[in-house]
């Protein structure tokens, strides 16, 4: 059964700093590229990153571009995304997801298809 965990989201202030982790089971890092998402109250789910089974290329929107940093540990079953400088509109449920193309894409969130149950970030002073 493949599962994906979210972890590490909190309360933190403007221009703090935090690393979410998804830590998944019963496959393999290299089966699938990883996608990390948001969604505000209110919003559509926003894509944020992804890296990509073929050879860990990452790809970035344009709103956090510069501020995050997706990485991965085969090893652990881990992918990892580094939110530095984050601001209030950061602020929403994080969420990683499996993509079975060889490169991803974060724009195309309905390509994705195993889901987490997410973690909330709060950037507030």
């Amino acid at each position: 059964q493949l599962q994906l965990v979210e972890s590490g989201g909190g309360l933190v202030q403007p221009g703090g700093s935090l690393r979410l982790s998804c830590v998944v089971s019963g496959f393999t890092l290299d089966m699938y590229s990883i996608g990390w998402f948001r969604q505000a109250p209110g919003k559509e789910r926003e894509g944020v990153s992804c890296i990509s089974r073929r050879d860990a290329s990452t790809y970035y929107t344009d709103s956090i571009k510069g501020r995050f940093l997706i990485s991965s540990d085969g090893a652990k079953n881990t992918v990892y995304l580094q939110m530095n400088s984050l601001k209030p509109e950061d602020t929403a449920t994080y969420y990683c997801a499996t993509f079975g193309g060889d490169y991803c894409s974060p724009y195309r969130p309905n390509e994705y298809h195993y889901w987490g149950r997410g973690t909330q970030v709060t950037v507030s002073a």
